[in-house]
């Protein structure tokens, strides 16, 4: 039998949360709301989720505090919903480890689509984690741990950031175009969140160098390799 999932839907406005909890236990999983910072962040200890979905403006702290403490304590996918495209409120979310964000209004059936794609690539690490140590000049990858150094020097990822980047990794040289990369490492069927990719690809640049990874403009993105 498999397991059920679990997912937090974090959300103060009552009618989209009611809305959002609705079509995720349609999708068959179990849902639990919480309203604010501080019930998010307990409801996350007391019974932990699989996959969090979770609004940026929240009374008693914000979304982005409650994904710090989250991950901060455990690890877990989280879909951030923010109000405005702000591109520095995005980046921040992606760096506190928000995986993938949405921008309201949006449509139920991309929501749960989104939530499907990041339990499967969940799943995905955990299935294909191995030993393997990648090196490429002064960056080191340690697939199996899950860590990157940069001239010796560990540079602290998101999940997302460190599967973008393996990605690139397995195929350095190779200009991986933006609606690839979100088909391999966010599982996404079509090309609508080409910004994920260039947000995340500015968390790798910020956190490692700028000059680790080459933008090929209007196609994609590649790993240098340097002697």
């Amino acid at each position: 039998m498999e397991t059920e999932r679990r997912v937090l839907v974090v959300e103060d406005e009552r009618t989209i949360a009611e809305a959002v909890a609705a079509r995720l236990r349609a999708e068959g999983f179990v849902v639990e709301v919480a309203g604010d910072g501080p019930s998010a962040v307990a409801a996350a200890r007391r019974t932990p989720p699989d996959v969090i979905v979770l609004d940026v403006m929240l009374p008693g702290f914000d979304g982005l505090e409650v994904c710090r403490r989250i991950q901060a304590e455990r690890p877990v996918p989280i879909l951030m919903l923010t109000a405005r495209d702000d591109e520095t409120d995005l980046l921040v979310g992606l760096a506190v480890g928000a995986d993938d964000y949405m921008v309201k209004p949006f449509s139920m059936r991309e929501l749960a689509a989104r939530v499907h794609a990041l339990l499967r690539r969940a799943q995905k690490g955990q299935e294909t984690r191995d030993d393997k140590i990648l090196r490429f000049g002064d960056l080191e990858i340690n697939q199996s741990e899950r860590r990157v150094l940069r001239g010796g020097v560990e540079a602290h990822l998101t999940p997302t950031e460190f599967d973008l980047l393996v990605h690139l990794a397995a195929h350095p040289r190779t200009v991986l175009p933006r609606e690839r990369l979100l088909a391999d490492v966010w599982g996404w069927a079509d090309a609508s969140g080409t910004r994920t990719v260039d947000s995340h690809i500015k968390g790798l640049r910020r956190k490692l160098g700028s000059d680790l990874i080459r933008t090929v403009h209007g196609v994609g993105y590649a790993l240098e390799v340097r002697k």
